[in-house]
């Protein structure tokens, strides 16, 4: 396996860096207002279309451990793991439709601020901090190593020489503001998407090659035929992956729990559609939507045609790391078989996922940080000018902190993607319930949410332990609980946040309804709740409806999905 890039390769990355940097130079040019303005620093106000905000999405969403992680997956489980994907696009409906309405409603521009406005300061300074440590320590750090390994081993340059220049790359990006993240982000979707087709279409090529076929579809139907065990969506309870994807809980359980808080009520993702009207914001979330549906074939396919052809005796030297199989290896090992050129195009897209994600996320950092923290607590009179330059700072600071601790946090040994999914999980639950009861009953208090907040990381870490402290086995027949590699009886990870979730709604509706009922003179005309915050959380019904464009493509995006889980039930 070749690790490095041929001249043709290197061009074809520096045309790659050249449009996205001359692009967003020309942006930041363009919109000099984002300089001094902080709401159009931080949220591109007005500015992004629906292409650019369904782009940017997902530019911030994929990154190294969807290319390298979930491709592993798919090597190590199959098709199942697409779960992640696709029930994402029907998660960004439902946040187009119930979520955006609210926060657009209430010129709601960061996620403690809608705290803040809901329930009090305590709440939404506990959760900024909360957040910062969240999105610098596991979430930055974890993109910057993993990408940063990623091309390392694919180009065989200096790891930290590697981590260096993506961080680099990505702070050039973020300094512009979110305007030239989010128009930038469009161009490296695009060079995401064509080089991961790249690699799918080689994958494919090499499986119908090897059986003496020739052409993708005839790869793919050589893939479910050679591997049918990795083509099926819903796993049972024997099948050694279970603990990852626990049966029909990735429809009607913790997955939506999951995705319901990390695509409507996270920073680094609403922060995208909050500069925009509710028509442009609703018809990004479905563009989103839609390529959520492409990923999959991106990221998932090249893994299981890997799978059969280290099973058809392939790849039995590559795809080993420190003596043992690693499914992590291979979307490497399909890069390294791409011809000059076409090789440089999928780095590219990598790259691209890399930085874009890297920039998202850095940019969200500065933000929570220079609008509820700075200007909240230290520095109440500061300026427009100051805030941006405050945020600026920030962003080279996030990185440099990142770069630092990084090596030291074992991400490589955990795996990305449960890395961060370990540590979001225990805390997703509560945070979730605190959001949604907040959004759609008047009667919540702020102490019921200090109550998920606190009690629902409490009890994630318990129940993540109990197998320590109790035999768990007689939970098998109800599906709650299956053995691990070491034959220890767990509780599934997403079945642990469904239960952690039903746990912190009833706990907050007891802890709200013994609260004295609200005064209704802090009722709006509407029927929202006016807080003690800044000003009054309007919500009514007539904010949900949809146009009749967006309900047609919703329904199309529910049908592809529904075909597609019928037939590869």
């Amino acid at each position: 396996m070749q690790k490095s890039l041929q001249f043709l390769d290197y061009v074809v990355f520096l045309v790659y860096f050249v449009i996205v940097a001359g692009y967003g130079l020309y942006i930041y040019r363009k919109k000099k207002r984002a300089t001094t303005d902080s709401k159009d620093f931080f949220l591109a106000e007005g500015s992004l279309t629906w292409w650019a905000i369904g782009a940017s999405l997902i530019a911030s969403n994929i990154s190294a451990e969807q290319f390298i992680g979930m491709a592993g997956s798919g090597f190590n489980i199959g098709l199942a793991i697409s779960t992640y994907e696709w029930m994402a696009a029907a998660t960004l409906i439902i946040v187009a439709v119930f979520f955006l309405p609210i926060y657009l409603k209430n010129k709601i521009y960061t996620m403690p601020q809608f705290l803040l406005t809901r329930y009090n300061k305590t709440v939404s300074t506990i959760m900024a901090v909360f957040w910062l440590l969240l999105y610098v320590v596991v979430n930055l750090t974890s993109i910057l190593y993993l990408g940063a390994l990623a091309v390392n081993t694919i180009s065989g340059i200096n790891f930290y020489v590697c981590m260096s220049l993506i961080a680099l790359f990505a702070i050039f990006i973020t300094l512009g503001g979110m305007k030239v993240i989010g128009y930038t982000d469009v161009i490296q979707v695009f060079f995401l998407i064509l080089g991961g087709l790249v690699t799918t279409y080689l994958a494919l090529s090499l499986v119908s090659e090897h059986f003496g076929e020739t052409g993708v579809l005839k790869g793919f139907s050589l893939m479910t035929e050679h591997a049918s065990d990795h083509f099926h969506m819903i796993l049972k309870k024997d099948n050694p992956h279970y603990l990852d994807l626990p049966g029909l809980t990735v429809l009607v359980g913790g997955m939506w729990i999951v995705n319901l808080n990390y695509w409507g009520c996270n920073q680094y993702i609403t922060q995208r559609a909050l500069g925009a009207d509710l028509k442009t914001a609703r018809s990004g979330l479905l563009f989103a939507g839609f390529l959520k549906l492409l990923m999959p074939v991106i990221v998932v396919l090249p893994g299981i045609a890997a799978y059969v052809l280290h099973s058809q005796g392939l790849f039995q030297q590559e795809m080993v790391k420190a003596g043992e199989l690693n499914p992590d290896n291979a979307y490497p090992v399909l890069m390294n078989l791409l011809p000059a050129g076409m090789k440089g195009l999928a780095f590219a897209a990598l790259t691209a996922a890399v930085v874009a994600s890297l920039a998202g996320k850095a940019n969200s950092i500065s933000t929570i940080f220079s609008l509820d923290i700075y200007k909240e607590i230290f520095n109440k009179t500061a300026d427009e000018k100051e805030i941006v330059k405050v945020g600026r700072i920030v962003v080279v600071v996030a990185m440099i902190l990142a770069i630092i601790i990084s090596p030291f946090l074992g991400i490589d040994k955990k795996g990305g993607f449960q890395f961060i999914q370990e540590y979001t999980g225990f805390v997703s639950p509560g945070i979730f319930a605190m959001f949604i009861l907040g959004f759609f009953w008047k009667r919540t208090t702020a102490n019921a949410a200090l109550f998920a907040m606190i009690g629902g990381f409490a009890m994630s870490i318990f129940l993540k332990f109990l197998p320590l402290w109790a035999d768990l086995s007689s939970l098998y027949d109800l599906g709650l609980a299956v053995p691990n590699a070491q034959g220890v009886y767990e509780i599934p990870f997403l079945d642990r946040m469904g239960m952690v979730f039903v746990v912190c709604v009833v706990g907050m509706a007891i802890i709200s309804l013994i609260a004295p009922a609200p005064d209704k003179s802090l009722v709006s005309a509407t029927g929202g709740l006016k807080t003690s915050g800044s000003h009054a959380l309007e919500v009514d019904a007539s904010m949900f409806k949809p146009s009749m464009a967006f309900t047609v493509i919703a329904l199309l995006i529910c049908g592809i999905l529904t075909a597609l889980y019928t037939i590869f039930w």
